[in-house]
């Protein structure tokens, strides 16, 4: 009985483990949260929590954590008429990134209405997002869409990209991306 015991200690002391976390690409440990995969909501509202608050230090592993390790995130640089290009970064670019500009500067991205597609183990959400410089900023500073894929590996959902553009002259958020009402 107590060899049983301690066969089961062992699988399950190595199971909870392996679970704990999931390795970056450097090795590191990610910090997962279970509820943050857990549904579509769910990751969404991660993503906007851990990139959201005031000036500091934000979660950045458990931003790793909502990602494959593959994943880009990719934003639609616009520098007036005719000049738009697309920057495409690693999660870690990203963090240093902007990590280095929330260092001193509060930021909030607040989701404001989403359109979501899903087919078996993949999901496309248009998450149409307004920016603050604080939690209380009465008026936001951009708008625009967070195009989010995703994916279920048949245990929770994992982001593989990230592309966004903000709202900008000639360019509105058309009302089928905006609040009903």
């Amino acid at each position: 009985m107590s060899r049983l015991l301690l066969s089961f200690l062992l699988v399950f002391t190595f199971f909870a483990s392996s679970q704990a976390g999931i390795l970056t690409q450097s090795g590191e440990r990610k910090s997962f949260r279970a509820s943050d995969g857990a549904s579509i909501d769910a990751i969404v509202a991660a993503l906007y929590e851990c990139v959201s608050g005031p000036a500091g230090p934000r979660d950045w592993k458990r931003f790793h954590a909502l990602f494959i390790p593959e994943a880009r995130l990719e934003a639609v640089i616009w520098r007036g008429e005719g000049n738009i290009s697309l920057r495409v970064l690693s999660v870690e670019e990203y963090v240093k990134r902007a990590g280095a500009f929330f260092s001193s500067n509060g930021f909030h991205e607040k989701e404001i209405a989403r359109k979501v597609d899903r087919f078996g183990s993949i999901a496309q959400v248009f998450s149409t997002y307004e920016t603050y410089s604080g939690a209380d900023a009465p008026v936001p500073q951009k708008r625009g869409i967070n195009s989010i894929q995703l994916f279920h590996d048949g245990a929770r959902w994992w982001i593989t990209s990230i592309l966004w553009d903000d709202e900008r002259p000639g360019v509105a958020i058309p009302p089928e991306y905006l609040p009903a009402g």
